[in-house]
């Protein structure tokens, strides 16, 4: 059975009204670089080989970036779609005049916007509903006991609760125009891991 792995921590930044609250992040046991993925793709009941969707993905991934710097966004239907958001330099500039992209520009972001369709599953409280959960204590008590992975709990420590402190599907958006990898007040880990 599918599941996701998280941990707990604690909120150690003073200025935040939250404190010593404790907050979930997601630990993400891998990174599938494209071979790993065009293989999991076809053992799938692909008609494709693995080097053709290889060869798919690495394109895509070429004509995606490609599409991003000619000003355009990525839509893919059921998935979501990419977009370039501009980072500015703290303080921005003192007029119009002194605004140039390479001197007022400290990066460009690439940003995923999730599908929000009724059929592609991927909105925040559909996925947290669909998703079972194993703390990560938990994986490493069984391992360490040499017990089989038992599916996880989607129940226990509070991982059914309120669910404060995790974020929305949207990773980008902000009008500073500034990275979104910071924490917010009610989150201050930033992010999911």
């Amino acid at each position: 059975m599918s599941k996701i792995i998280y941990d707990i921590y604690k909120n150690a930044n003073e200025a935040s009204s939250s404190y010593g609250n404790y907050f979930g992040r997601i630990v993400h046991l891998e990174t599938l670089n494209t071979r790993k993925l065009a293989k999991h793709i076809s053992e799938h009941g692909s008609v494709y080989t693995q080097d053709v969707v290889e060869g798919v993905l690495t394109k895509a991934e070429s004509c995606i970036l490609e599409m991003l710097l000619e000003s355009k966004k990525v839509k893919l239907e059921g998935l979501g779609t990419f977009y370039l958001m501009a980072q500015n330099k703290k303080g921005g500039a003192t007029s119009i005049d002194k605004f140039t992209p390479k001197g007022s520009l400290v990066g460009l972001h690439i940003r995923f916007l999730p599908d929000s369709c009724s059929d592609s599953q991927l909105n925040s409280k559909d996925m947290l509903q669909k998703a079972t959960f194993m703390w990560a204590e938990d994986l490493k008590r069984e391992a360490a006991e040499g017990r089989p992975d038992n599916g996880g709990s989607a129940a226990g420590n509070g991982t059914t609760g309120d669910n404060s402190g995790s974020t929305g599907g949207n990773t980008g958006g902000n009008s500073g125009g500034s990275s979104t990898t910071g924490g917010s007040e009610d989150n201050p880990g930033g992010g999911l891991g």
